[in-house]
């Protein structure tokens, strides 16, 4: 059962590590740092890491987000592949500009996790 993260966050919180994999050479990174947010409508991932795999963004493709302090950004996206709990979501995901992703909604709706605040941990069910 991973701990939740005391370092980055206060109070602790439930963070992954996930896996990227670029769409069409299949060169991967792993162990990118990623918060669950159930709050989160979609999933966030860092850019420094889309660099790191040598994705191509489309200089023409931005998303309007809001955020939950109501102030409103543009993201940038790029397709590619996540693996998270041995499934493999595809497809175009936001980036964002810090160390750390957020697992959204449209990934976690898909698994099913038992998050246990009083122990911190959490677990694939």
């Amino acid at each position: 059962m991973p701990a939740y993260d005391d370092a980055l966050f206060s109070p602790p919180a439930p963070c992954a590590k996930v896996m990227l994999r670029h769409p069409d050479t299949a060169a991967t990174i792993s162990d990118i740092h990623m918060l669950i947010d159930s709050g989160a409508d979609v999933t966030l991932i860092p850019s420094s890491s889309v660099d790191l795999l040598g994705l191509k963004l489309d200089a023409d493709e931005s998303y309007e987000v809001k955020g939950f302090d109501g102030r409103i950004g543009t993201l940038r996206a790029v397709r590619l592949d996540l693996i998270f709990l041995r499934k493999t979501f595809k497809g175009r995901f936001l980036l964002i500009n810090q160390d750390w992703g957020i697992l959204g909604r449209d990934v976690i709706n898909h698994v099913s996790l038992y998050l246990d605040g009083p122990r911190l941990t959490w677990e694939e069910q």
